[in-house]
């Protein structure tokens, strides 16, 4: 094809490297530190109700209050949609290269501070946790139109879903670690402070020491960010960027030419070419991207939040699960630093045994089943779950069904991982234009935000129980779980239609996706241009 660029279609065609695993751990390192905030702020959220909320005299340990506990999880959900459509914005405008120092920097000092709290009182130490809980979900939430960004234009075509989908998945390896790391404190803790059950000596089972264990579980957070700190800033500018958007071949040749190890010429005639041509200068809002891109927004958008509103309803039916199981006993019978252990022990389980092995599962099979298969896929066996855990709910709530409920429960976010939740990463940033990419995959990333504000608040209500007197405290009457199971069904049904408006690009070259190179020639001249470049 005459305009494709020789920089581009050698990233295209290069082999697996070094440097596209180097590019994975360091894009990856802000859903690391994402994971892992996200999965210890729930066992935090226990210790702070057992510190702060104690009553004295009350059978049962301290708790967040419903709206204290809801600013906690709100106020992340929106620093970080607020932050992915900021960045995505911003990495079209400035460049990825530069914003994304910038997202990594604020996590790194946003972790460490929302250990740290201006006051002593409950009021004080609640509301320092929001304001930085605020501020680094919203440079984690830049890290997602960037990441995926960044390593779609670095990766080559054949195995490009395997690599953004691979940056998707160190979440995994956060929750892993925080599990890991929530263990390992709470135990040191736990041996040196030995305090009896709540219901033994209330006050005494709650160590003053125990205000430490939830800092450094936080504080930790910071380390893997900071430690990529330096590499960030050593990655060149992508040459997508450069030679497409900046309109630097030089710049651009130069940059692979390290990258890649191979002598790439400057192609400044076509590239001048390129920044002539009227046909690809069109803006977001205009009726051009609308006529070419605009069911695909549609397509990322409301896949992206439709299944988020079924992934966050998860945390609803986590507590009854463990508890169901035995896993974790009542609350009064432990002391608050082995409420930590068994929680933090219980999740790493769930997470191993269901969530890591799905991400994982999408990234071996992605560039061979295709992101479309895979995403119809899991939202079909979503949906299938679902409703095979809602219909019989009865049957599942008996002592003896349990173990059948919790095999259905981990299926359903195995399928999550190996699907949608992976798919919906992965997609916006192949088949937008360059100049676009980041914003409209931070605008498709920041409609997941809202699903997961729906799943996460809008079912807390819903699953409460029809009846207000066993509703739990602070809240009104909802439609009980088995109703929100079925409407769950229909969310991840829903899914599955608006998959359709999604294409596939597997084995596709971005710019054919995105038709920045699109011109009169022959289809046929584009495969022999390849070939000849693979000699770069």
């Amino acid at each position: 094809m005459a305009k494709e660029l020789q920089v581009l279609s050698a990233l295209d065609v290069a082999k697996t490297q070094w440097y596209h695993f180097t590019a994975i751990i360091i894009a990856g390192m802000g859903f690391f530190t994402d994971a892992y905030d996200l999965f210890c702020i729930s066992l935090v959220t226990k210790l702070l109700g057992r510190i702060y909320y104690h009553v004295d005299g009350a059978e049962k340990p301290g708790t967040l209050p419903p709206n204290v506990s809801a600013a906690v999880n709100g106020v992340a959900f929106c620093g970080t949609l607020a932050g992915q459509l900021f960045f995505g914005w911003l990495g079209d405008k400035m460049g990825r290269k530069k914003v994304y120092g910038m997202t990594l920097m604020l996590m790194v000092i946003c972790s460490v501070a929302s250990g740290l709290s201006f006051g002593h009182n409950a009021k004080a130490v609640m509301s320092t946790l929001c304001f930085f809980r605020f501020w680094l979900e919203f440079g984690i939430g830049g890290d997602y139109p960037l990441s995926a960004t960044i390593m779609s234009e670095y990766a080559n075509k054949k195995t490009r879903g395997a690599f953004i989908a691979a940056v998707f998945a160190m979440q995994g390896f956060g929750i892993l670690a925080g599990g890991m790391f929530a263990i390992i404190v709470s135990s040191a803790f736990r041996a040196r402070f030995d305090a009896p059950a709540y219901e033994v000596d209330a006050v005494a089972s709650t160590v003053p020491q125990a205000d430490y264990v939830w800092r450094i579980i936080l504080m930790v957070g910071a380390l893997p960010a900071a430690l990529t700190y330096y590499w960030r800033m050593k990655m060149p500018e992508t040459a997508r960027y450069t030679a497409l958007v900046a309109k630097n071949a030089k710049q651009a040749a130069s940059d692979m030419s390290k990258v890649l190890q191979v002598d790439l010429e400057a192609e400044e005639q076509k590239v001048q070419q390129l920044a002539q041509d009227k046909s690809n200068s069109f803006g977001l809002l205009s009726k051009e991207f609308l006529r070419r891109h605009g069911l695909h927004l549609l397509g990322t958008t409301s896949t992206w939040f439709l299944l988020d509103i079924a992934f966050y309803s998860q945390n609803l039916f986590q507590k009854d699960i463990f508890s169901a199981i035995g896993w974790i006993p009542p609350a009064k019978t432990m002391n608050a630093i082995e409420e930590v252990f068994r929680i933090a022990r219980a999740q790493t389980l769930i997470a191993l045994c269901s969530t890591v092995p799905g991400y994982w599962f999408t990234v071996a099979f992605i560039d061979k089943m295709g992101r479309f298969a895979i995403q119809l896929m899991g939202f079909f066996f979503m949906t299938v779950f679902m409703f095979a855990l809602a219909i019989p709910y009865n049957h599942w709530t008996h002592r003896d069904n349990r173990i059948g409920f919790v095999v259905m429960y981990s299926l359903t976010f195995f399928f999550a991982n190996f699907g949608p939740n992976a798919t919906t990463f992965v997609v916006p940033a192949e088949i937008f234009p360059a100049r676009l990419r980041s914003t409209c995959h931070g605008i498709s990333a920041a409609s997941g935000k809202l699903g997961a504000i729906v799943g996460a608040f809008g079912f807390l209500y819903l699953a409460q129980n029809k009846d207000k007197a066993k509703a739990d405290a602070g809240y009104p009457a909802g439609i009980g779980v088995r109703n929100s199971l079925i409407v769950l069904g229909v969310v991840n049904f829903l899914g599955m239609v608006f998959t359709l408006l999604v294409p596939e690009s597997k084995g596709k070259s971005l710019e054919e996706m995105s038709g920045e190179n699109e011109d009169d020639n022959q289809p046929g001249e584009q495969s022999s241009y390849n070939s000849r470049t693979i000699a770069v």
